[in-house]
């Protein structure tokens, strides 16, 4: 194991020694390119601001609002007849939304019910079979200026709806 240490510590600076090495054989300037490719970032992370704070009220208006305990509420007669558990059910909706929300949800689920605990097992694989579809599709479509996002949205939350529900059958599978 010790050799994946080395390996480990290493690979990071023989990569960037690689692009250097590659920069200075095809004659690019490599720090000016760099610099460039920072101001480049900057402008993008500037540009993004406006759609990350909408994104944010969203979710916090979400939360707030009393919405979710709504749905909740409507839907825990289902979840009861299918066995799962209502209090996974925030963790499902906030994920496509907030990477951080979700996360914070799950690590409150795992604190109340413990890492070893159905919920917790649930949440945590949950957790990792889904992504942040809205976040991600925010971001990149917004930094690309592309305004119909429609198709990419459908197959995002199908994957979404996907992975959770996968989530509950192999859970369930599993650990019960």
């Amino acid at each position: 194991m010790s050799w994946m240490n080395t390996v480990s510590l290493w690979i990071i600076p023989a990569f960037l020694l690689v692009i250097i090495a590659h920069a200075a054989i095809k004659r690019v300037p490599a720090y000016d390119s760099f610099v460039e490719g920072g101001k480049d970032g900057f402008q993008l992370a500037v540009s993004l601001i406006p759609y990350l704070v909408g994104m944010m009220v969203a979710i916090s208006v979400f939360r707030e609002s009393g919405a979710m305990d709504l749905i909740l509420n409507l839907i825990k007669p289902v979840l009861v007849l299918l066995g799962i558990p209502a209090d996974i059910v925030p963790l499902a909706l906030i994920r496509p939304i907030s990477g951080t929300g979700a996360l914070g949800m799950m690590s409150d689920l795992v604190s109340q019910h413990g890492p070893d605990s159905f919920i917790g097992r649930l949440a945590s694989t949950m957790q990792g079979s889904t992504d942040t579809t809205l976040y991600v599709l925010t971001i990149y479509f917004g930094a690309a200026g592309i305004k119909n996002i429609g198709d990419a949205l459908k197959v995002g939350l199908l994957a979404d709806a996907v992975g959770v529900v996968a989530s509950i059958i192999i859970v369930t599978m599993v650990f019960i």
